[in-house]
C-alpha cells in the first residue's frame, strides 16, 4: 500500500441492508469496495450492488455541474447562478399561477440520504405548496397507514425478529433479491437458513417461486391481489379452531375479540378457490404457525401494491397480534434506534388535504402519485405548472408513464436534483446535480428504525466534495433561503443551519438516547473513533412504550379498515362477467442488481444475463405459453387499458398459471437521455401498462400487481 492509499469504512446506500463496506482509495480514485468484516451489523456481508457505488462515482455520464436547457442544448452554470435561477423560476410560476402550481416529487434514494431527510423539509416549507408526491404511494404507503392508525406514528413499523423466530411466513416479499425491505437485514440468506437449521420453517406465499422461495421450506402459489382473502381465512381459522392466543396483547387491544365477527364470513372453504390455494393448505399454514414456539408473518411489496394492499397489511398485523407474536422475541418487534427521529417528526395525518381533480386524500402531506399526471393536464385553478424532482424517475416508476411523460412536456418550469439526464430529468429546465453517496457524510436515520438488530454507525464522506460541487442538503437549503427571501420571509434561521449541518442534527439525536458506550453518551465524535459501528443488542420488548397514542392502547380502527370489506365482497363475491379469454394478471419482480434505474447505467450491474436474454423479460407459465402459442424468447405484445409494450417471453414453471411477471424500472428508450449503458440495455417500462385510475381505495396506493393484461405473440420476420 502506497502512502496515498487509504482504507475507509463506510456504508452502502443502494438498498436498505446498511451493509458496512471497506473502500480502498488512492487520491480521488476508488481501488476496491469490499464488505467490512469488522462491522458488527453486517459482519462482512455485501452484495454485488456495493461495487456500483464506484460505478456511480466514476460514471462518465454523470452530471457534475448545474445544467440549463437552452435553444442550443445544455449549458453549464455556476452554482450561485443556478440556484438563483431556480428559485426565481419557481417564484415566478407561483406568482403567475398560484402557490399550488409548483409540485415536488421525491424518489426513494432520498430515504438513504440524511441530508435530504433532515434539511429537505426546509425547502418544501419555503415552497409553501401542498402539491407533494413521492415514491411512497407506489410502494410502502399501506405500512405507514397501518402503523399510524394502530400505533400512532407512520414510521413505528414493527420488524420481523428473524434471528429468533421459529416460523417465518413471507407474503409477497423476496428478501433474497431486495436484501430486506421494511426489514433492514444483511446476510438474509444466512439468516433464513439459520431459521431452518434450528428446526424452524420459512414459508413463502407468492404468485412467483422467487429466489427466496427456492430456499424456503414451503412455497404456496396465490393469485395476485387475493392476499386479503387468504388473511381473512387465516384469521377465521384462528377463531374456528381456538388458536387465537394474544396473551399480554389483549390488555392493550380491548376490542380484539370483535375481530371474530368481521372474519366469520370468510372460512377457508369459501375463499380457497378464489386465492388459488386449497382449504387444507390454508388451515395447515395457520396450524403450523400457531404450533411454533415463536412465529412472524411479514408482508412486503407484493402484498402492498395491489387493490387491497392496505387491508392486507392490516390483516397481517391482526394475525400477529391474535397469535401473540407482536412485541415478542421471534415475532414482530419494535426497534430502539440510537438516533430516533420519530419523536421529532410528523406522525402522519390522513385526509387533511385532497387532490384537486379526483379528490384523493393526502397522507402525511403527500398526494397519491397516480394523481400527478391529471393534476398537470387538467386546466383550472391549482393546475400544476412547475415541478421539482428529487432523485426520482417517475416516468418509469409510476403508473401510466406515457401519460406522465406527455404531462411533463407541458410544464412551464422543471427542476431536477439528479446527477443523470434520465427519462424524467430530460424534461428539466435546470438540473442541479448533487454529489454521490461517497462524497457526503452518512447516517441511516431511516433504516436503523427498520433494522433486525439495534446498532449505530456514522460514515464520514470518503471524498471531500470539491468547491464546484454541492451535497443534496446544500442544494435544498440554498433554494429554501432564496425562496424565503423572494417571499419576504425571514432568513435568520439559515445561518445556524448552515453551521450545524445535518451531521449536527444527528449528533443531537444520538445524545438524546439512553445508550452508552463504555460509559460515554453516544455522539458523532465517538462514532468517528469507532468507524465500524457499535452493536447495541437485539430488539427488545417495548410495549406499551412504543405506542404513540396518548392512551397507550393499540387502536384497531375497525371503522377505517374493516369498511373496506364491502369493496372486497363486491370484487370477489358479486356476480361478474367472465374474464376475457387470454387475459393474464400482471405482477412485478425484483433483481438483486437492479435496485433503481441509476444502476442500469452500470455495466457490471446489467451484464451476465442468462441465455442471451436481458433481465427485462415477460415470465409466463408453460400452460399459458402453449395456450397463447408463445415460444421461449419470442417477442410478444402485452397490452392493458392504458398501453402496450413489446417484450421477449421467458417461459418458466416458477410463475403461477394465469400470471405474467415483468420487472420494474426499465424502458430507457426516450429521446434526449444521456446514459449510454442504460440505453444499450433499454428494456421496456412495465408502467406503460399499469393504470393510474386503479388504486387501493383505502390508501391511494398504486396498483402494480393484479393488472389485467392480454398477450399476443409477434410473428418472426423470418
Amino acid at each position: 500500500m502506497t502512502d496515498s492509499t487509504q482504507k475507509h469504512y463506510s456504508t452502502c446506500t443502494l438498498c436498505e441492508a446498511m451493509c458496512g463496506i471497506e473502500v480502498t482509495t488512492q487520491e480521488r480514485e476508488i481501488l476496491s469496495i469490499a464488505g467490512d468484516k469488522q462491522n458488527p451489523f453486517s459482519e462482512g456481508h455485501v452484495c454485488p450492488k456495493a461495487m456500483a457505488l464506484k460505478d456511480l462515482y466514476e460514471d462518465p455520464d454523470r452530471v457534475k455541474k448545474p445544467l440549463e436547457k437552452t435553444a442550443s442544448g445544455w449549458q453549464e452554470l455556476e452554482w450561485d447562478e443556478a440556484l438563483d435561477k431556480v428559485a426565481q423560476g419557481l417564484f415566478d410560476v407561483q406568482q403567475k399561477h398560484g402557490t399550488e402550481s409548483v409540485a415536488t416529487y421525491l424518489g426513494n434514494p432520498n430515504a438513504h440520504n440524511m441530508g435530504s431527510i433532515l434539511f429537505g423539509p426546509y425547502f418544501y416549507r419555503a415552497l409553501r405548496s401542498h402539491n407533494r408526491y413521492s415514491a411512497t404511494s407506489v410502494d410502502q404507503l399501506p405500512h405507514h397507514i397501518v402503523s399510524r392508525q394502530l400505533f400512532g406514528h407512520q414510521s413505528q413499523i414493527p420488524i420481523p425478529d428473524i434471528d429468533h423466530t421459529q416460523y417465518f411466513m413471507i407474503i409477497g416479499g423476496n428478501p433474497l433479491a431486495s436484501n430486506g425491505s421494511i426489514m433492514t437485514v444483511p446476510h438474509i440468506k444466512r439468516r433464513l437458513k439459520a431459521v431452518q437449521s434450528r428446526g424452524g420453517k420459512v414459508v413463502v406465499v407468492d404468485p412467483k417461486k422467487s429466489e427466496t422461495a427456492d430456499i424456503s421450506c414451503e412455497h404456496h402459489f396465490i393469485k395476485p391481489g387475493t392476499d386479503a382473502l387468504l388473511l381473512l381465512a387465516m384469521l377465521n381459522t384462528l377463531f374456528a379452531e381456538g388458536l387465537n392466543k394474544p396473551g399480554k396483547l389483549a390488555e392493550l387491544t380491548p376490542k380484539l375479540s370483535l375481530i371474530e365477527a368481521y372474519v366469520a364470513p370468510y372460512p377457508a372453504s369459501r375463499v380457497a378457490t378464489l386465492t388459488g390455494m386449497d382449504e387444507q393448505e390454508i388451515k395447515d399454514i395457520v396450524r403450523g404457525f400457531c404450533a411454533a414456539e415463536s412465529a412472524v408473518c411479514y408482508g412486503r411489496m407484493g402484498a402492498s401494491v395491489q387493490a387491497f394492499g392496505t387491508l392486507t397489511q392490516y390483516l397481517i398485523m391482526l394475525f400477529n397480534i391474535l397469535t401473540g407474536n407482536l412485541d415478542r422475541q421471534g415475532g414482530m418487534m419494535f426497534t430502539q434506534p440510537a438516533a430516533d427521529l420519530l419523536p421529532h417528526s410528523g406522525r402522519g395525518t390522513i385526509g387533511q388535504y385532497h387532490s384537486r381533480v379526483r379528490k384523493l386524500p393526502a397522507f402525511a402531506g403527500e398526494f397519491p402519485v397516480s394523481a400527478l399526471a391529471e393534476e398537470i393536464l387538467t386546466e383550472g385553478e391549482g393546475q400544476i405548472k412547475g415541478m421539482v424532482i428529487g432523485a426520482g424517475n417517475p416516468i418509469l416508476t409510476t403508473p401510466n408513464g406515457q401519460q406522465l411523460d406527455t404531462a411533463f412536456e407541458s410544464l412551464e418550469f422543471v427542476v431536477a436534483v439528479d446527477f443523470f439526464i434520465t427519462e424524467t430529468s430530460r424534461h428539466a429546465n435546470i438540473i442541479l446535480p448533487p454529489v454521490t453517496a461517497l462524497e457526503r457524510d452518512h447516517y441511516d436515520v431511516v433504516f436503523h428504525n427498520f433494522a433486525v438488530r439495534n446498532s449505530t454507525k456514522f460514515s464520514p464522506a470518503i471524498f471531500e466534495p470539491s468547491d464546484d460541487s454541492r451535497t443534496d442538503w446544500q442544494i435544498y437549503l440554498g433554494l429554501a433561503e432564496r425562496l424565503d427571501a423572494l417571499n419576504g420571509a425571514s432568513t435568520e434561521k439559515y445561518a445556524a443551519l448552515w453551521q450545524k449541518e445535518p451531521t449536527g442534527v444527528v449528533n443531537d439525536l444520538l445524545q438524546m438516547s439512553d445508550y452508552r458506550h463504555e460509559g460515554e453518551r453516544l455522539n458523532i465524535d465517538l462514532l468517528k473513533r469507532l468507524p465500524h459501528g457499535i452493536d447495541l443488542g437485539p430488539l427488545r420488548e417495548d410495549l406499551p412504550n412504543a405506542i404513540y397514542h396518548s392512551d397507550k392502547q393499540i387502536d384497531l380502527s375497525f371503522d377505517y379498515f374493516m369498511g373496506d370489506l364491502q369493496r372486497l365482497n363486491d370484487t370477489y363475491f358479486a356476480d361478474k362477467p367472465a374474464e376475457e379469454n387470454g387475459q393474464l394478471q400482471l405482477i412485478g419482480r425484483r433483481h438483486l442488481k437492479t435496485n433503481n434505474s441509476w444502476l442500469h447505467n452500470s455495466q457490471r450491474m446489467v451484464k451476465g444475463t442468462k441465455g442471451g436474454l436481458s433481465r427485462c423479460t415477460a415470465q409466463l407459465h408453460p400452460d399459458d405459453a402453449q395456450r397463447l402459442a408463445v415460444t421461449d424468447k419470442q417477442m410478444i405484445t402485452v397490452s392493458s387499458r392504458v398501453g402496450s409494450i413489446q417484450i421477449p417471453a421467458e417461459i418458466t414453471e416458477k410463475i403461477m398459471p394465469g400470471v405474467i411477471s415483468i420487472p420494474h424500472g426499465w424502458g430507457h428508450n426516450k429521446k434526449g437521455m444521456r446514459w449510454k449503458v442504460a440505453q444499450e440495455h433499454a428494456g421496456v417500462s412495465v408502467n406503460d401498462l399499469t393504470d393510474e385510475m386503479v388504486l387501493d381505495e383505502l390508501s391511494g396506493n398504486a396498483v402494480l400487481n393484479g393488472v389485467p393484461v392480454s398477450v399476443t405473440p409477434i410473428e418472426s420476420a423470418n
